[in-house]
């Protein structure tokens, strides 16, 4: 077994057909099939079954892909560093963020980063806390923004910022604004709420405060496109409950209102999850250090809730 092979083998598992993996890796298909039988032999394990649906693994595959993949990144990120010892960054990024970070921050952290490190690739996976943790325990991302709600085993957790969540409503749809609300007074105001469905991780925070504080919030609907929620508030009397991250452009062109809620103060943790073993490669870092920079530029700085 050498590297070329864990390479092929790994393309193959990910791509699940041989068309598809030997124009990834820029070969002919009987290279790549010599390759995988050559691999098999040295093993004496059947690594894939093919059918109508493709290249399908075993359970030798997948255990086997478990285990080298995490390898495969360690080798990518020793090359990355050795290659930008001359101080121009190269590599790629591969990382995970929750979507309300990816609403607030991508787009400008990408601008940003892209300006800087031009010769960087960038992947960015969109997932729950708890997936995201999961792929980075896995190997499959190098780090992950998430919330802080929940254990993370055994990774490395950095803290980044402590953001408060506020109501949000259409503009002018509480009139007049409330200058404070507690929890209590939202679940009395009788507004229908929209909030994320019970797997996303802001639904967490949102219904561990509700259950201290003996408050019952039952929304109408319950969507986890953070996109959708806040369309559907800007164009009906709906109401949900966000971080300031994600409406602040939306208030700022004057479509959308906040409101302060206090008694209890709702705030969430954001942090950085990466595995202990596995430093991030200098491309990574780079990249990690600009999304913080963009996050706390965006949360310091909030748009005033009423």
């Amino acid at each position: 077994m050498d590297l070329r092979q864990i390479q092929y083998f790994i393309c193959l598992y990910e791509e699940g057909s041989v068309t598809r993996a030997a124009r990834r890796l820029s070969i002919v298909q009987p290279a790549l099939s010599m390759q995988l039988a050559r691999l098999e032999d040295d093993l004496g394990q059947k690594l894939f079954e093919r059918n109508s649906q493709g290249m399908v693994p075993t359970a030798a595959a997948r255990q086997m892909y478990r285990l080298f993949l995490p390898i495969l990144q360690d080798f990518a990120r020793a090359r990355e560093q050795v290659m930008c010892s001359d101080g121009e960054l190269t590599g790629h990024v591969n990382i995970g963020l929750i979507a309300s970070i990816t609403a607030g921050v991508l787009a400008d952290t990408l601008s940003a980063f892209s300006a800087r490190y031009p010769k960087v690739g960038v992947t960015i996976a969109d997932g729950y806390s708890t997936t995201l943790s999961d792929w980075v325990t896995g190997g499959q991302i190098e780090a992950a923004v998430v919330n802080g709600v929940r254990r993370h085993g055994q990774l490395k957790v950095e803290h980044i910022i402590d953001e408060d969540l506020v109501l949000v409503t259409a503009a002018g749809h509480l009139s007049p604004p409330p200058a404070r609300l507690t929890l209590q007074q939202v679940a009395q105001l009788g507004i229908a709420l929209v909030l994320p469905t019970r797997n996303h991780g802001l639904r967490d925070v949102i219904d561990s405060f509700a259950h201290n504080e003996d408050v019952e919030l039952a929304p109408v609907y319950e969507v986890d496109s953070l996109v959708t929620m806040t369309r559907l508030v800007e164009s009906t009397q709906l109401a949900t409950i966000l971080p300031r991250i994600v409406v602040n452009e939306r208030v700022e062109a004057g479509a959308l209102q906040l409101h302060t809620v206090v008694s209890p103060r709702l705030t969430r943790q954001v942090v950085l999850v990466s595995h202990p073993r596995r430093p991030l490669s200098p491309a990574s870092a780079a990249f990690v250090a600009i999304l913080k920079a963009q996050i706390l530029l965006k949360t310091q700085f909030p748009v005033p809730a009423s």
